[in-house]
Parts: structure tokens; C-alpha cells; sequence
């Protein structure tokens, strides 16, 4: 009958490529003798984002960034009327359309009900589109990774 042997196992090696008893060792050869930590480094390979992570991080990032702009857009309103700079542009604009029957007022196209009104649908539609764009490119990123592999990366532990 014949004998097979295992084959041998590689000896454990430290992050550095030192067999791992040196590393234990030192320089000095003393047992136990701590060693200086060294920086370990480790390649990492993106090879799968996971659309419906991506969906919904995605939501949640445009969601809040929808309510910035909103909110934005009501500092902005708000700064500008309390600087006067409304009833001005009111004061400009009426003297070059002067009618005698009609008096112009910028706030019936510019007041803040509308402004936040159309502030509001254009966040609504960021948050849908910004969605859809990011889950979409997650389905792009996956098979585009399947054909040349992913992104690389490299981490160091400082």
C-alpha cells in the first residue's frame, strides 16, 4: 500500500513577509522581546456594490439634501426681503413698465409661498432622480467590475 504524506504548510508569516517567529523574536533573538508595531498594509479589491445598499443610502442622502436646499432657499428669501432688496427691484422695474391702470409687484411672481413651493418640487425630483442615477450606476459598477476585476484598494493601519 503506498504511504502519502500531506503536503507541508507554509510557515505563518507577520504582515511584513518575516516568518512569524522572527517577527516574534526581534533583532535580538530574545523570546518575548516586544518589537516595534509596523504600519500593516492591505489591498482590498471592490469587486460588488450591492444596488439595494446603494438605493437606499442614495435615498437618504438626497433626501437630506433636498431638505438643505429648501431651507437654503427660505435663509436666502428671508436675507434678501429683509435687506430691502425686493421692494428696490420693485421700485426699478415699475418705473420702466409705469402703466397708469396697473401697478407692478415682483411678489406676485417672486413670493415666498412660490419660491418655497418650487423649492420643494425640485427637491422632490433631485431625490428621485439622484436615486435611480446611483442605483443604476451600482448595476454599471458590478458589470464593469465583472470584466476587469474592481476597484483596488490599499489600507494602512497607522
Amino acid at each position: 500500500m503506498p504511504v502519502t504524506t500531506a503536503p507541508a504548510r507554509p510557515a505563518p508569516m507577520s504582515p511584513d513577509g518575516r516568518p512569524a517567529d522572527a517577527a516574534t523574536t526581534g533583532s535580538s533573538g530574545a523570546a518575548g522581546a516586544p518589537r516595534p508595531a509596523a504600519n500593516r498594509r492591505v489591498r482590498l479589491t471592490v469587486s460588488r456594490v450591492d444596488p439595494w445598499s446603494a438605493m437606499k443610502i442614495s435615498f437618504l442622502l438626497s433626501v437630506a439634501l433636498g431638505i438643505a436646499g429648501v431651507v437654503m432657499v427660505f435663509v436666502l428669501w428671508t436675507i434678501l426681503a429683509g435687506m430691502g432688496v425686493f421692494d428696490q427691484i420693485n421700485g426699478v422695474i415699475g418705473q420702466v413698465v409705469q402703466d397708469g391702470s396697473s401697478r407692478f409687484d415682483i411678489m406676485d411672481f417672486i413670493g415666498l409661498g412660490r419660491v418655497l413651493s418650487l423649492s420643494i418640487v425640485i427637491a422632490v425630483i433631485d431625490v428621485v432622480l439622484i436615486t435611480a442615477i446611483s442605483t443604476l450606476g451600482a448595476f454599471l459598477y458590478n458589470v464593469s467590475s465583472a470584466l476587469v476585476g474592481g476597484v483596488q484598494l490599499t489600507l494602512t493601519d497607522d
